[in-house]
């Protein structure tokens, strides 16, 4: 009993086992409540759809011991008085096990995020080179991660970190002035993986080029256009660009006139579009907007038609295009309506040459 009561440092031998025993306690009791709240976290997760507990199972798992161990020295530790360079040291180390900590955690987090876009990715059907996008993206926001707690710990550690953060902006200055279009292509790369203007099959118009997009790389986006030829865009140059997503086009709004000749009866013009309606209703795809006369034509009278097909395909257009122009046909040929074409009518005065003729015989 005389040795508990013996001075180390100024605290009983007593004091600092108590501490010490808390310590331990402290330990065993964290990493016990780590693996029960992880169990209830895990099963929670597979009864739920939702995200939250995914990624809370994620942080149970990636908890270190060397963090708990942390915690438990630093409530251990206030216990005793201890001299101010001992507690000194005993912060700096739970301060920096605690940012290593944030660090895997802020990595687990993000690894979470990345394989869920990755299977994502891979049921839409993208290519390898959307998932090197990602995998690049993963390298690039662990590497900024890790360098910030490396500085901090060094700060913490008490390093000087002015110079070695200046020198590293200079350095940093001079690669991304080095390599400032492949660092602009790579960043438009993630720009289009992550907002998606448009995936892996999508037919898109780049200003006048029109084609399907078939590969979405670090640099460049390749495109198989109508013609059968591939085009090539930088990935900075195409978002700077003009892009119209055909693909993600629900309903084609479709303009089409004629005109009848101008002997048509006004009866008869006004039945058109009533015929017109008819017979853009008939067809399943179509949904009728409009039809009017227009306008007094050249050599014809003009009417405007608008209708929406119910399908972005291009086929299905042009297949429902085509029955509305056969239906016209049959129905104007029933109505005696005639269709009008490129006419030109010269009149001449007969009078004025009859005229003519008789002035020269007089003479």
């Amino acid at each position: 009993m005389d040795a508990l009561k013996s001075l180390v440092y100024g605290h009983t031998l007593k004091a600092w086992l108590i501490a010490l025993g808390f310590t331990l306690v402290c330990f065993v009791v964290l990493n016990v409540l780590k693996k029960i709240i992880g169990k209830k976290a895990a099963a929670l997760a597979r009864r739920t759809a939702n995200q939250v507990d995914d990624f809370l199972v994620e942080l149970i798992h990636r908890t270190r011991s060397f963090f708990l161990l942390a915690i438990s020295l630093f409530l251990g530790s206030r216990l005793i008085s201890l001299p101010v360079s001992v507690r000194s040291v005993i912060d700096k180390f739970v301060i920096a096990c605690i940012l290593i900590q944030g660090a895997i955690w802020g990595n687990g987090l993000f690894e979470r995020w990345r394989e869920r876009l990755k299977g994502r990715r891979r049921e839409q059907g993208e290519d390898a080179a959307s998932l090197a996008t990602l995998k690049a993206l993963g390298f690039l926001v662990r590497l900024a991660l890790w360098t910030t707690v490396l500085l901090i710990l060094l700060d913490n550690l008490g390093v000087d970190i002015t110079a070695l953060v200046a020198g590293l902006g200079v350095a940093g200055i001079a690669v991304a002035l080095a390599v400032q279009n492949i660092l602009g292509d790579l960043f438009a790369s993630m720009s289009i993986l992550l907002d998606k203007p448009f995936v892996i099959g999508d037919l898109i118009t780049v200003d006048e080029l029109i084609g399907r997009v078939e590969h979405i790389g670090l640099k460049t986006t390749r495109v198989r256009s109508l013609g059968g030829e591939q085009l090539i865009f930088a990935n900075s140059d195409l978002l700077k660009s003009r892009i119209r997503n055909i693909q993600r086009m629900e309903e084609r709004r479709a303009v089409f006139s004629f005109g009848v000749v101008y002997k048509t009866p006004p009866e008869k013009l006004a039945v058109i579009p009533a015929i017109v309606r008819e017979i853009i209703e008939s067809q399943s795809f179509a949904r009728f907007e409009r039809s009017h006369f227009k306008a007094f034509g050249t050599f014809s009278l003009d009417f405007e038609n608008v209708y929406y097909v119910k399908s972005p395909d291009f086929k299905t257009y042009l297949d429902v295009q085509q029955a509305i122009n056969l239906a016209l046909c049959r129905r104007f040929l029933e109505e005696g309506i005639e269709f009008a074409y490129p006419t030109q009518t010269i009149l001449f005065d007969s009078s004025a040459s009859q005229s003519g003729k008789e002035t020269k015989n007089e003479g």
